[in-house]
């Protein structure tokens, strides 16, 4: 099935039906934790990733200087989702305005980051979803760099990598692996039209008890 494909049917659901998903499935995948810090719509596609460093002397990155997130810009196609990696413990932010802008006449569909963002304001103004830990006023400019684009990375405890699929919402973030995601999206799939049939009972007239009883408790198990 083409990416493009998966990520229309990704986009169709939302954080707790994949986490329900997930749950039967007995896989990780769910990120606790980031907030919708410029505006909460729903982002689902695939990742581009950016693994930050402490800015030392002795730090690994090579070559040319070039900002943090630069790269995964340029390397991103229309609707991939950047996600950044800021745990080294450094206060500093780790995705910012001009990245924004940048990100924004790219085609990306918004960022998720283990850490903290700048320039929060001005990402709401251009209608660009970030979610992220927080915010700070803090730069990056000596503080932490880029050390890896496209790598594998860590975002709440859950490894991804680039080419990997995400959705984030108000509720939460979901990291699908590449080579499960069709499999956990007919699962979710199955478990949303399932809350979408109680869902019409209530409106029908049915009572709370009966919708919210049994065949819910076991919704999962199969």
């Amino acid at each position: 099935m083409s990416a493009d494909t998966l990520i229309q049917r990704l986009s169709r659901l939302d954080s707790c039906a994949l986490s329900d998903a997930l749950d039967r499935m007995g896989l990780s995948g769910i990120v606790v934790g980031l907030l919708p810090m410029t505006v909460t719509r729903k982002i689902a596609g695939r990742v581009v990733t950016v693994k930050l460093e402490a800015h030392t002397d002795s730090g690994t990155a090579a070559g040319p200087a070039i900002h943090l997130g630069a790269r995964a810009i340029e390397q991103s196609s229309a609707g991939d989702i950047i996600a950044v990696e800021q745990s080294t413990g450094i206060v500093a932010g780790c995705w910012g305005g001009i990245l924004s802008v940048g990100a924004k006449l790219h085609g990306v569909a918004g960022v998720i980051a283990e850490g903290l963002v700048r320039d929060v304001d001005e990402a709401r103004g251009l209608d660009f979803p970030v979610y992220a830990r927080g915010a700070t006023a803090l730069t990056a400019r000596g503080r932490v760099r880029e050390c890896e684009t496209g790598g594998t990375i860590v975002i709440g405890g859950v490894s991804l990598r680039s080419g990997d699929f995400a959705l984030a919402d108000s509720t939460g973030t979901v990291i699908l692996p590449a080579e499960k995601a069709e499999s956990i999206l007919a699962v979710a799939e199955q478990i949303a039209a399932r809350e979408f049939a109680m869902a019409g009972d209530l409106m029908a007239g049915a009572s709370v008890t009966t919708v919210m009883g049994h065949a819910y408790e076991r919704m999962l198990a199969s």
